[in-house]
C-alpha cells in the first residue's frame, strides 16, 4: 500500500523500489493504464511555477521519491523512509528488466535523438532478448495534434507496448505524457528522464552506492557543470518556503492509499528471495 504526502510543496508516495516495481508488474498484468512519475528537488522547484508539471503529477498514479535528500527530509519530519524509498530508473532497471524478460513484456522507448534511440534499443534487446523492444527519438512536434505527435502516437499504438518508457527530459517528457495520455492504448507510462543516454553509453551514471551517499548529484555536477551547476547549486534554495511549511506544518498526507495486486505481491516476494 503507497501512502501518498506533501514534501517541500509537491506530491510523494512513500514506495519503495520493489513496491515501484511490483505495482508495474501488477498493472501489466491487469493490462491496466497507469502512470509513474519521479520527483526530485527540480520538479520540486519547477512545479512552482509550471501548471502543466503539477497537472502530470496529480494525474500519476505512483510518484517516486527521486532523490535522497528528499529522503532525509521525509525522516527528519517523521516519515517512515529508508534509502530503499530512493527510486529511480538506475535504482531498479536490472529488477525491471528482469521481470520484462520474464513475462515476455512489450516495451517501447520514446526521446533521446535517433542514434541513441537505436543503440539503446539494440544494447538492451541484447542483454535481455525475452522483451520484445521498439523504439522512436523525442525530435517532433510534440503539440497535441500536430501531425508528427499524431504520428508519433500512432506508431506506439501499432506497437502494443505494456510498457512505454518516456526519456525526454524534464519538463518535457511530464507534459508530453499528460497531453496524449488519452490517447495512448493499455499500458504503463513512465517518465524516465536521461536513461536512454545511459543504456547507450553516451552519459555514464554515477556508482550506485553514490546514491546512497547522497552525493549523485555531485558526481553529475562534475561531469556536466554547465548544465547542472543551475539546477544543483541555485535551485534548492527557491524550496527554502515549502521547506520551512514543511516544519511547521509537518508533511500533509491528502491521497488513500493504492493497493497492489495478487501479481504485485508475488514480485515483491521474488525480490527479498536471496539471488
Amino acid at each position: 500500500m503507497f501512502r501518498r504526502v506533501k514534501l517541500l510543496g509537491g506530491p510523494v508516495d512513500i514506495a519503495s523500489r520493489g513496491e515501484v516495481l511490483a505495482f508495474i508488474a501488477d498493472a501489466v498484468a491487469g493490462s491496466r493504464k497507469a502512470i509513474v512519475g519521479n520527483q526530485n528537488l527540480h520538479s520540486l522547484k519547477l512545479s512552482q511555477t509550471d501548471a502543466s508539471l503539477r497537472a502530470f503529477f496529480d494525474m500519476a498514479d505512483i510518484i517516486e521519491i527521486d532523490s535522497m535528500p528528499l529522503v532525509h527530509w521525509g525522516r527528519l519530519l517523521g516519515l517512515p523512509l529508508t534509502p530503499l524509498h530512493r527510486s529511480t530508473y538506475l535504482d531498479w532497471r536490472s529488477d525491471f528488466w528482469a521481470a520484462a524478460a520474464r513475462s515476455g513484456w512489450r516495451v517501447f522507448l520514446l526521446g533521446s535523438t535517433d542514434p541513441v534511440n537505436s543503440e539503446a534499443v539494440a544494447r538492451l534487446q541484447a542483454e535481455w532478448p525475452g522483451v520484445t523492444l521498439g523504439g522512436r527519438h523525442g525530435y517532433f512536434d510534440h503539440r497535441r495534434g500536430a501531425a508528427g505527435n499524431d504520428a508519433v502516437v500512432a506508431e506506439i499504438n501499432a506497437f502494443r507496448p505494456d510498457v512505454l518508457l518516456v526519456g525526454m527530459g524534464m519538463p518535457l517528457q511530464e507534459t508530453w505524457i499528460k497531453e496524449n495520455y488519452a490517447d495512448i492504448g493499455s499500458t504503463v507510462v513512465l517518465s524516465i528522464g536521461a536513461a536512454f543516454d545511459y543504456e547507450a553509453g553516451v552519459q555514464k551514471a554515477a556508482p550506485r552506492v553514490y546514491g546512497s551517499l547522497c552525493l549523485e548529484w555531485l558526481f553529475r555536477l562534475v561531469h556536466d557543470p554547465r548544465r547542472l551547476f543551475r539546477r544543483y547549486l541555485i535551485e534548492p534554495w527557491g524550496l527554502v518556503g515549502p521547506a520551512m511549511a514543511d516544519l511547521l506544518g509537518g508533511p500533509t498526507r491528502f491521497r488513500r492509499s493504492v493497493p497492489i495486486g495478487a501479481l504485485g505481491d508475488a514480485v515483491l516476494a521474488d525480490l527479498a528471495r536471496p539471488k
